[in-house]
C-alpha cells in the first residue's frame, strides 16, 4: 500500500495524521472547560437551574472529550522517540524542558482537580467544586501555552546556542526561548479558535433540539450563549489572523509566499489571489481569480507596496505550495463563515426571532463541525508552509528523521489509522449520541450548604449497653 514512498515521507505522515486526532481534542476540550466554568459560575450566581441542568449536560462530553485528548497526546510523545529520534537529540535540550513544564504546571493541576469536578458536585461544597472547575480550566490554557511555545520556538527559533555537538542548547535566558517572537501571535490565535470550535459546537447541538422543541430552555440557552460567541469572538479571531499572518511574513516569508500563491516577485503591488490551481512545476498559479494589488494591500498596508514571490527563495526551500494555498483558504473561508452566522444571529436577537429563525438553526448545525475543520487546515498551513524546516532555517525534516527503514514507518502507520478510528470513532460515536439528547429540564438546583456526607465516611454502628 505505501510501498512506493520514502521512510521519511510515511514518518510525516504518521506525525501528520496522529497529531491531526490529537489536535481535535484539545481544540474542544480547552473551550468546552471555559464553558463548564462559566456555567458554573452563572449556576452559582443566579441560582437558575437552566445552568445546572447544562452544566451536567456538557460535563459529560468533557469528560470523554478530555481522555481522548490526554491518549492521543501521549502517542505523540512516543513518536519523538521512535521516528524522530535525531530531532529529538538535537533539539531535545530545548523542547524537553518546554513539555516538562506543561506536565508539571499544567498537566498535574488537571489532573489533581479533576476528580473533584467529575465525581464531587454532590460530595463538596459549592465554592470548592466551583475552585476544582476554574482549576481544570485554567489548567487547559496553560497546556496551551507551554505546547504553542515549543511550536513557535520550532517556527521561529530564538534565545538558544548550538553546542559543539550540534545540539540546540538554552542561552542566557530561557524568555527569549519561550517568548520568541511568533508565540503571542501562535497562542492567541490557537486559543481563540478552540473558543469558536466549542461555540460551534455548542450552538450546533442547540440548534438540533430548537429544530425538534423551541421551548426548551436549555437548547434555547446554550443556541443564545453560543451565537453570542460567534458574533462577538469571531471579528477578533479575524483580527488575531491578520496579525499573525504579518508577523509570520516578517519572520516566514515562504510560508506566506505560498499561502499567497506567490510564485513571482511583484515590484508594484501584488494581487489577492482569491481561487486558482497552483502548478509548481510552471511556477504560476492556474486560472486565477484575482484582486490587483489587494495582497499588498493587506500585508503592507499599501496598494503599490513591492511583496517578493518564491522566486526570490532557493527552489530546495519552498514549501509545498498547493497544500499550503488550500488549507489556507479553507481556514480563512470558515472564519468569515462563522462571522456571517454571527451576524446573522444579532439580527435574529434585534428582531426577537433568535429561537424562531429555522434556517439560522439549520445553518448552525451544518456548522457544527466548522472549526475542527478550520483549526485541523491552521495546522496544515502552519506545519507544512515551514517545510523544509523542523527547526526553521536551522535543522531539516529530512535530517530529523529517524534512521528507519519505510516497510517499518508503513507498518506502524497502517495500525495506527485501524486502532484510531477504531477507537476514537467509538469515542466520537458516544459523544454525538449524547448530544443527540436534550439537555433534561429537571436537574437540580446547586446545593447552597456544604456536602451532605464526607466522602469515605459512613455511619457508625447504634451502640447497645455501651457496646458496640
Amino acid at each position: 500500500m505505501f510501498g512506493s514512498f520514502d521512510a521519511l515521507f510515511l514518518a510525516r505522515a504518521q506525525f501528520a495524521f496522529t497529531v491531526s486526532f490529537h489536535f481535535i481534542f484539545p481544540a474542544f476540550s480547552i473551550g468546552l472547560a471555559s464553558y463548564l466554568m462559566v456555567l458554573e459560575g452563572l449556576w452559582l450566581k443566579t441560582g437558575k437551574g437552566v445552568y445546572a441542568n447544562l452544566y451536567r449536560y456538557w460535563l459529560k462530553i468533557f469528560a470523554i472529550t478530555f481522555g481522548m485528548g490526554v491518549v492521543s497526546g501521549i502517542v505523540l510523545s512516543y513518536q519523538f522517540g521512535t521516528n524522530w529520534s535525531v530531532f529529538s537529540d538535537k533539539a531535545g535540550p530545548i523542547i524537553g524542558p518546554l513539555m516538562a513544564y506543561e506536565v508539571l504546571t499544567a498537566f498535574f493541576l488537571e489532573a489533581g482537580f479533576l476528580g473533584v469536578m467529575l465525581f464531587g458536585i454532590n460530595k463538596v461544597g459549592p465554592k470548592l467544586h466551583f475552585t476544582a472547575t476554574c482549576a481544570v480550566a485554567v489548567g487547559t490554557l496553560i497546556s496551551a501555552f507551554w505546547i504553542l511555545s515549543a511550536n513557535s520556538w520550532m517556527q521561529t527559533p530564538t534565545g538558544h546556542e548550538i553546542a559543539a555537538n550540534g545540539q540546540f542548547v538554552p542561552g542566557p535566558s530561557w524568555w527569549a526561548i519561550v517568548f520568541n517572537p511568533s508565540f503571542p501571535y501562535r497562542l492567541v490565535h490557537t486559543v481563540i479558535a478552540a473558543f469558536l470550535t466549542t461555540a460551534f459546537v455548542v450552538g450546533a447541538v442547540g440548534a438540533w433540539h430548537l429544530l425538534r422543541d423551541r421551548a426548551n430552555p436549555g437548547a434555547r440557552k446554550m443556541f443564545s450563549m453560543a451565537m453570542w460567541m460567534a458574533a462577538l469572538v469571531a471579528p477578533v479571531q479575524i483580527f488575531a489572523g491578520d496579525m499573525h499572518g504579518l508577523n509570520t511574513l516578517e519572520h516566514q516569508p515562504a510560508k506566506v509566499m505560498a499561502m499567497e500563491g506567490h510564485y513571482q516577485s511583484h515590484p508594484d503591488g501584488a494581487p489577492l489571489i482569491l481561487l486558482g490551481i497552483p502548478n509548481s512545476a510552471q511556477q504560476r498559479v492556474d486560472y486565477a481569480l484575482e484582486i490587483p494589488k489587494a495582497s499588498s494591500l493587506i500585508l503592507k498596508h499599501d496598494l503599490n507596496a513591492p511583496l517578493a514571490g518564491l522566486d526570490t527563495v532557493p527552489e530546495d526551500e519552498h514549501p509545498p505550495v498547493g497544500v499550503v494555498f488550500w488549507a489556507f483558504r479553507i481556514m480563512v473561508g470558515l472564519g468569515f463563515a462563522m462571522l456571517g452566522i454571527g451576524l446573522w444571529s444579532l439580527l435574529a436577537r434585534a428582531r426577537r426571532r433568535l429561537y424562531d429563525w429555522r434556517w439560522l438553526h439549520r445553518a448552525a448545525v451544518v456548522m457544527g463541525p466548522s472549526g475542527f475543520v478550520a483549526v485541523i487546515a491552521g495546522w496544515v498551513t502552519t506545519e507544512v508552509g515551514r517545510q523544509p524546516w523542523t527547526v526553521y532555517g536551522q535543522l531539516r525534516t529530512a535530517q530529523s528523521v529517524a534512521p528507519l527503514d519505510a516497510p517499518a514507518v508503513a507498518t506502524s502507520l497502517i495500525a495506527f489509522i485501524i486502532v484510531y478510528f477504531a477507537v476514537f470513532g467509538a469515542g466520537t460515536l458516544y459523544i454525538l449520541k449524547l448530544m443527540g439528547k436534550p439537555p433534561e429540564p429537571h436537574e437540580d438546583a446547586v446545593p447552597t450548604r456544604g456536602p451532605v456526607r464526607t466522602a469515605g465516611i459512613t455511619p457508625a454502628p447504634a451502640i447497645e449497653g455501651g457496646k458496640p
